[in-house]
């Protein structure tokens, strides 16, 4: 997984990501925004767009956030997926 979002995101859910994202692969999760693994091309555009600093190389995510790798990788595979609307 490129890049992942992680707690920080919870509740926010700003959209300056998902505007920046070339390959529009960034979701809305429910309680957070996600970005699906698969779909991802690591140009890591949205890293300096978070007003949050949510969003992070996978190699570089603090430890205390290690399991948002298994919950954005849940999300992309599950009926919440879909984009948000703006």
């Amino acid at each position: 997984m490129p890049h992942v979002i992680a707690e920080p995101c919870i509740g926010v859910k700003d959209r300056s990501c998902q505007e920046v994202c070339p390959v529009e692969c960034i979701y809305d999760g429910g309680d957070q925004l996600y970005i699906h693994p698969d779909e991802c091309i690591d140009c890591g555009a949205c890293v300096p767009a978070c007003p949050v600093s949510a969003i992070y190389p996978e190699e570089d995510l603090p430890e205390q956030w290690m399991s948002y790798i298994e919950k954005n990788r849940r999300l992309s595979q599950g009926p919440n997926r879909h984009r948000l609307e703006g």
